[in-house]
């Protein structure tokens, strides 16, 4: 009869939806959500996984071990969607300029950021470590790939001006996600006393880098990335295609600086390069550090590195 064929088909139409549902929250769970994870204990460290980490770990566990020993002030914001997003303020100097840093995807500030306290020091900044929503002890489970984080770099931004005064020279910058994270920042109208931003090895796009490591998985990117992206859309509230700093850094309004390691295997250097032709920001740098990997400009190479943000300092005259 006509109804039973209707049925079924209504059936057929309600176990592909099911399964288009349970394949995208597999996604979800797979690239944006970030468990909670135990507070590590005296002695433990977070490092990050990979063999081209293994030779820096000695320097990230000296750096990670001062870190922990330096006096600082525990400070914390209210995201614009209620979570408590915690972060650390080490002091170099009274009045000195301060730093606002962001560190990676699924890192944590003490991971990602701790190697700051030396380069800092040489500038003669201080230093705000951010915990970035889902990570660390801030509050939230999903990563959207600057999305969502680029609100939380707002908010802290108008949290520093608030502590410091108006008239406190300030920086944002960030590693990996951390440096996409301000780029998207960047074109908005941040407040006059934030003079720079600073990105290092930031993708260009989320929906190119997210791409690029399905493709490395041995999967078909462009059948895979529409699951991934509605995975973000309906369950994690966000679209991650609206994460494209290359755009945002068309309309940048600060000065900004990119510095990139060229051996870096996970975010192509070529984003970096791609992203400076295409910034309008009122200043621009980019710095590349040869032979560096991901998020390891800085420690393999601090001098030229921290030369590289001296000289835009002058460039730009703060």
């Amino acid at each position: 009869m006509w109804y039973e064929i209707v049925f079924w088909i209504l059936c057929g139409i309600l176990g592909v939806a099911a399964l288009f549902l349970l394949i995208c929250l597999g996604c979800f769970l797979k690239v944006f959500y970030s468990p909670k994870r135990k507070p590590l204990g005296e002695g433990e460290y977070e490092y990050p996984p990979g063999d081209v980490y293994v030779p820096f770990y000695p320097q990230m566990k000296d750096w990670m071990e001062r870190l922990r020993k330096l006096p600082h002030e525990d400070v914390s914001v209210t995201s614009f969607d209620g979570l408590t997003l915690r972060g650390a303020y080490y002091e170099y100097a009274p009045n000195s300029p301060v730093e606002l840093l962001f560190h990676g995807y699924q890192g944590t500030a003490e991971r990602d950021l701790s190697g700051a306290i030396d380069r800092c020091a040489a500038l003669g900044r201080s230093m705000l470590i951010v915990n970035q929503r889902g990570s660390g002890p801030s509050d939230g489970r999903v990563i959207t790939f600057g999305v969502k984080e680029k609100k939380d770099c707002l908010t802290w931004i108008d949290f520093a001006v608030k502590k410091f005064g108006k008239d406190r020279t300030l920086m944002i910058g960030g590693v990996s996600m951390g440096a996409t994270t301000v780029l998207l920042a960047s074109e908005e109208t941040l407040p006059e006393n934030v003079v720079s931003v600073m990105a290092d090895c930031g993708f260009s796009s989320a929906k190119e880098i997210i791409k690029k490591v399905v493709r490395e998985m041995g999967l078909p990117a462009d059948m895979v990335y529409p699951f991934i992206r509605f995975g973000g859309i309906i369950f994690g509230g966000f679209d991650p295609n609206d994460s494209c700093p290359i755009e945002s850094v068309k309309r940048a309004k600060t000065p900004v600086i990119f510095l990139h390691g060229d051996a870096d295997d996970y975010v192509p250097y070529q984003m970096s390069v791609d992203m400076y032709a295409a910034c309008n920001a009122p200043k621009k740098k980019l710095i590349t550090l040869h032979g560096a990997g991901h998020g390891l400009a800085y420690p393999n190479n601090p001098d030229e590195y921290v030369e590289g943000l001296r000289e835009f300092q002058e460039e730009c005259g703060f």
